[in-house]
């Protein structure tokens, strides 16, 4: 074989770029505008681009002459009217067969809708020119069924949110109906002027009643909604003893009225009955933003839902708010229904059944509704919870109906806070504490009963290496045992017992009892703390959190639901909001500590509440045992500061498992001048007599 030279070798490789490149422009001049492809081919290239919303691209594939000179514009506006109308998603097709002698190809689209999944058989017919294949097309080819006089629809069917209930079945959160505030624009007279008007008396912007009017569904005639007002109830009118607040709003309502164009009409809305005595509880819904439906895509929200912003509403909202329901069809000229395209059941929201006894509810609101506060009630034998309130509150139905700007900046700029959560916080305990040292004690074997800790009088300090620092206390005990000590509420005893029991066995009880751990409960509550360390750092440190002081912090409901091992062996029960038919106890906690602790310290409790030398006293009742624990707590900056605050706790509790079987804890603010927890005290009796009566 003969040795062939480069330049040979050149001009083969030469020869075959030329060709490479002459094969790929007459690919390219071959299959410009999709002229030679298969029909199926092109069918399939045409359906690619209707997701893309690339409806001119899809133009050029059609024969226009065939297709009855359907112009672009024409052309796309269906398209996309369509398409877009009903919410096409995920297409996929699937050629079933081809006809080669008809130019017809047979096959079956599949998509989603708003309405659901939409699946049909159809037919597309091609010619072919000098210029290959283009597709015949018509109506029918976006829908079969479908012709040019013939209309698509869309009808949504709005799902009702779940009502929230009691566990009697009180409804607390419904869906009631509001009024509208709206304007017809053509029969406004005096434009600027009447707008102006309107603006003050709904508490809204002028700029934002214009941009309203200026949507691109306005019409002369048609009614554009403003803003939700206040129901006013004609059994309110009829009743003839309307409050300051309903005056004010019928009045105003009648002020609209009198201009021309306005007009008011109903409209269901949240409503919730209660009003401020549930509104931590139930929390309230709002419009959704273009936040929510970002953050909740997919989820079948739309810009005209509702969404909980707080609470059980927002806690339940997956069971509450339901699924809308929609149906795409076809009507003909006359608005006659020809055919469905696709059909999404309507599934109305759960409605969601609470533990909570409303009349316990708003009895507990109405005795603290002027104070900053917050009580819990639970039944202290299956973890029920009965009562969460706090206040100063807001209304709920407020955020329903919308507040003007000034509305909601005095809400918010209420030094008493009445938008704070106060019972999912965690608060200093004060004496409130002392059983739970006196279960420590007990348990680690460092508190003997009976032991007398030595009368100290009012003020104590261990030493001299503690300075000018002294505990001091309101009552002396004498004999200074456990007993007496919780009569009395003796903080220099319990500093004494938390200094036996040591830092590191104290820190390990409290871990056991669920310090710097969740409560297991529906809605997040503060984690309780013993420290703002992980430890508790000093000797003094440790006294103070004998008496519920240092740096103690506990939620209301997870005292409550330690003092419950009180009454189940030393078993701490699980709390839960959702109510059961059945309510079976279910322990958090299972053994915190003995029988025998839990009964002893049970007596010093009965003690608090039935000896007259008792803190808690003024909650006796002859007819039924009681029991509980007093107690206050000092917030201040230092030992020496005087201008501190206090807070006033008292938790109660019956003492047999009956029908009637709660415990209330109850915390307020400021109680410093005003009886300490005797305030507390007085306040939760009263509750207490309505419960038990």
């Amino acid at each position: 074989m003969k040795k062939r030279g480069v330049l040979f070798w050149i001009k083969v490789i030469l020869s075959e770029v030329v060709l490479s490149v002459v094969l790929f422009y007459i690919a390219g001049f071959l299959l410009k505008g999709n002229v030679w492809k298969k029909p199926d081919e092109l069918l399939v290239a045409y359906m690619r681009h209707i997701p893309l919303k690339e409806y001119k691209e899809m133009y050029k594939m059609i024969d226009v002459q065939a297709s009855g000179n359907t112009s672009k514009e024409y052309f796309i506006k269906r398209n996309s009217a369509i398409y877009q109308g009903i919410g096409m998603q995920n297409m996929k097709i699937e050629i079933i067969s081809y006809n080669e002698e008809q130019l017809s190809v047979k096959y079956k689209t599949t998509f989603d809708t708003d309405a659901g999944e939409a699946s049909f058989i159809n037919n597309a017919v091609f010619a072919r020119n000098k210029d290959g294949y283009k597709l015949i097309w018509d109506d029918s080819l976006v829908l079969p069924g479908l012709c040019s006089t013939y209309k698509t629809r869309v009808s949504a069917i709005k799902a009702k949110r779940g009502k929230i209930l009691d566990r009697n079945g009180y409804t607390i959160a419904d869906n009631g109906i509001v009024s509208v505030a709206g304007i017809v624009p053509g029969r406004i007279k005096n434009r600027k002027k009447t707008l102006k008007k309107i603006a003050g008396l709904l508490g809204m912007k002028k700029t934002d009643i214009k941009k309203k009017l200026s949507a691109s569904w306005v019409r002369d005639g048609l009614f554009v909604p403003l803003k939700m007002l206040p129901k006013i109830k004609e059994t309110d009118l009829l009743s003839g003893s309307l409050d300051s607040k309903v005056i004010k709003e019928k009045e105003r309502q009648e002020k609209l009225l009198e201009i021309p164009g306005v007009m008011i009409s109903g409209k269901e809305a949240r409503e919730y009955p209660y009003g401020k005595a549930t509104a931590h509880l139930t929390g309230y819904v709002q419009n959704v933003t273009a936040d929510d439906l970002e953050k909740h895509k997919g989820e079948g929200y739309s810009s005209s839902s509702v969404i909980g912003r707080s609470g059980a509403e927002a806690l339940f909202e997956s069971k509450l708010r339901g699924s809308d329901g929609c149906r795409i069809y076809i009507t003909d000229a006359e608005g006659k229904e020809k055919e469905e395209i696709a059909y999404k059941p309507v599934q109305h929201g759960q409605d969601i059944k609470l533990s909570v006894d409303i009349k316990l509810q708003m009895a507990l609101y109405n005795q603290f509704k002027e104070d900053k506060s917050c009580s819990v009630a639970i039944n202290p034998y299956t973890g029920e919870v009965l009562a969460l309130v706090s206040t100063p509150s807001y209304d709920s139905n407020s955020f329903v109906t919308g507040m003007s700007s000034k509305e909601w900046e005095m809400l918010n700029n209420d030094k008493d806070q009445p938008m704070y959560n106060r019972f999912r916080q965690a608060w200093c305990p004060g004496s409130s504490f002392k059983p739970v040292i006196a279960a420590a004690g007990l348990e680690t074997g460092t508190t003997i009963w009976s032991e007398d800790y030595g009368n100290e009088g009012l003020s104590w300090q261990k030493d001299l290496s503690w300075g000018s620092y002294y505990i001091t206390t309101l009552h002396a005990t004498s004999p200074a045992v456990l007993d007496n000590a919780l009569v009395n509420s003796d903080n220099i005893y319990f500093a004494k017992a938390a200094l036996r029991i040591g830092a590191d066995k104290l820190e390990d009880f409290l871990l056991r009892l669920g310090f710097n751990e969740e409560l297991p409960f529906e809605t997040r509550m503060a984690k309780s703390q013993f420290s703002n360390t992980n430890n508790i750092e000093t000797e003094i440190q440790l006294a103070d959190t004998g008496y519920g002081q240092g740096q103690v912090l506990i939620n209301p409901l997870h005292l409550a639901c330690i003092y419950s091992a009180f009454l189940n062996n030393g078993n701490i029960v699980k709390p839960h909001l959702l109510y059961k038919k059945k309510a079976k106890t279910e322990y958090w906690i299972s053994g915190a500590f003995g029988k025998e602790t839990a009964d002893k310290v049970l007596d010093g409790m009965v003690k608090v509440v039935n000896d007259p030398a008792g803190t808690g006293y003024a909650a006796h009742m002859d007819n039924i045992l009681l029991a509980g624990k007093t107690g206050t707590a000092e917030i201040k900056a230092s030992k020496e500061d005087n201008s501190g605050t206090e807070l006033g706790w008292f938790t109660v509790f019956t003492t047999e498992n009956t029908k009637q079987a709660v415990m209330i804890t109850s915390m307020a603010e400021d109680v410093k001048g005003r009886g300490g927890s005797g305030y507390v005290v007085h306040k939760d009796s009263q509750v207490l007599r309505q419960w038990l009566e």
